[in-house]
């Protein structure tokens, strides 16, 4: 929480944070500022004081929103530090010590900046961090029951959408050769469906700000592909369905996949999901406040591979097939953040109260036409609760609304 922001840079050892960028889409100035339409800003925080937020003049009352004492400029705030870091930062009397830098923003930009802080100020020492570790991440890996209400109000969005999409597909006129009709008779595509997505989102105030995954058939299989926009939608086959909208304006995010076959599928798929419902259910009945979140991945890992399946843990270099991928990850300003379970990582990810991370095994298996994945998003309440912030049914074969197998 922002509270343990000091904390952290005393343990640390950081003299201040400097964060680079717009407000929107900008996770460490959104955190401090709650985004709007600032452009170009720059926020410094000394260890032990407030932050305070430097922005263009004509972007003044914007920037007055966030709450946080604002110094408007007569040009844009980075520009300004670019041309005099010394004077600039002697406003916050920063002379001297070290320094985070953080923040989303042009990379020759932030370079100029950078250089000619050096070249003007050798005795200060600009830090950089690993993204996974950063000092936000750690800050932002325990949510309030505020952030909570966000994301939780993402996840009524999204399972509404999904749900929107689920009664689209099944009310489809089916053709002979079993291809989804559109309206207008002409074959329904992947980017059809993703279209339609984009839009009801829009119209309920959230953005697919990175896409969203939607593949069927040999794509479903491949862990991270977003499906092929001319696949056309079939009957039987399985299609991964996920989705990670975020808050119009740079917000918090939700994080849900579903694994779907319309009208029916065969046994190997069947047999397939319930596989991965199976540890699904296993995970979500032994999760425990404070455990480290990798012990579940070594779980899964072992579960899958009593069945034959390859594994991070139990087959070298890169997987094409079986399970490829960590059990889940934290959730909020970033899609991805603390906690993380891949196994390797460090024992202090752990599901810590406030967590809010998500629940996500899969299998994977390209050249058979399949995968499989199922993904919900919990927040590990103070009281030591684990709350599914969003409920949708787990159903993997639709039927069809006007087809019915011969």
């Amino acid at each position: 929480m922002k509270s343990d922001l000091d904390a952290l840079m005393q343990d640390r050892n950081l003299d201040a944070l400097l964060v680079l960028g717009n407000a929107e889409h900008n996770p460490p100035m959104y955190y401090f500022t709650g985004g709007g339409h600032v452009s170009k800003a720059i926020l410094l925080k000394k260890r032990g004081q407030p932050a305070v937020l430097y922005c263009n003049a004509m972007e003044r009352e914007e920037a007055e929103k966030s709450g946080l004492k604002v110094i408007p400029l007569r040009g844009g705030a980075m520009e300004e530090l670019a041309k005099q870091p010394k004077e600039f930062l002697a406003g916050q009397e920063i002379a001297s010590g070290r320094i985070g830098v953080y923040g989303q923003t042009d990379i020759s930009m932030a370079l100029h900046i950078f250089g000619k802080i050096n070249e003007e100020m050798p005795e200060l020492e600009l830090v950089g961090e690993d993204q996974d570790n950063t000092i936000f991440m750690y800050a932002m890996e325990s949510k309030d029951e505020k952030e909570a209400a966000r994301i939780r109000r993402m996840g009524k969005i999204t399972t509404e959408v999904v749900g929107m999409v689920a009664d689209y597909l099944t009310s489809c006129e089916v053709r002979r050769d079993e291809v989804l009709l559109k309206e207008d008779g002409a074959p329904l595509t992947v980017a059809d469906v993703k279209s339609k997505i984009s839009l009801w989102l829009t119209e309920r105030g959230a953005v697919d700000v990175e896409g969203c995954i939607f593949s069927i058939g040999r794509d479903a299989g491949i862990c991270h592909s977003v499906g092929n926009p001319a696949d056309l939608m079939r009957l039987g086959q399985t299609i991964v369905f996920d989705i990670f909208p975020g808050e119009a304006g740079g917000g918090y995010f939700y994080d849900f996949t579903r694994t779907w076959s319309l009208g029916y599928a065969t046994a190997e798929a069947q047999a397939l999901y319930d596989e991965v419902k199976n540890v699904y259910d296993k995970v979500i009945e032994n999760i425990d406040m404070n455990a480290a979140f990798k012990e579940y991945q070594v779980f899964v890992c072992n579960e899958f591979n009593k069945n034959g399946h390859k594994t991070p843990i139990h087959a070298e270099g890169v997987l094409t097939e079986g399970y490829v991928h960590s059990l889940g990850h934290g959730l909020g300003l970033n899609v991805h953040e603390r906690p993380f379970s891949r196994h390797t990582v460090s024992d202090d990810n752990i599901l810590k109260p406030g967590a809010v991370f998500t629940i996500e095994p899969g299998l994977y298996y390209p050249e058979k036409g399949m995968g499989v994945r199922i993904e919900d998003s919990y927040w590990m309440r103070p009281d030591g609760n684990v709350e599914r912030l969003a409920e949708y049914p787990y159903d993997f074969v639709l039927p069809m609304k006007k087809w019915k197998k011969k």
